[in-house]
């Protein structure tokens, strides 16, 4: 059962009306994005029960896998104890990172 009767009243928006929000394997508790979430995304996403977020790039919404099939069905949402960012827990169909990757952080790393 999907757990994410969140208010947007309740989130510390940042000046540009954005919150990050943090995404994770539900199951295995794997970091797999971050990406970032406004009202009408985090409304989207609670009323459907996919992960929507706002593209800053594009200046749109977007649901992930959309276009890939790589959804992220949300299975709960958290806020932080500061209110300022936002825990997506999904159940990952395929890959999460545009690269093809199953997580955008892949443990390479530029120092040593």
């Amino acid at each position: 059962m999907a757990d994410f009767d969140l208010s947007t009243a309740e989130i510390k928006w940042n000046s540009e009306g954005l919150v990050p929000a943090i995404v994770q394997d539900a199951t295995s508790g794997e970091v797999l994005m971050l990406a970032w979430v406004n009202a009408s995304a985090l409304e989207l996403t609670q009323a459907q029960g996919l992960a929507t977020y706002w593209s800053r790039s594009r200046e749109e919404l977007w649901t992930k896998g959309a276009t890939s099939g790589h959804l992220q069905r949300v299975v709960r949402i958290s806020l932080d104890c500061d209110g300022d960012t936002l825990l997506y827990q999904v159940a990952q169909e395929g890959a999460a990172c545009h690269t093809g990757e199953r997580t955008c952080f892949t443990g390479r790393s530029d120092r040593p």
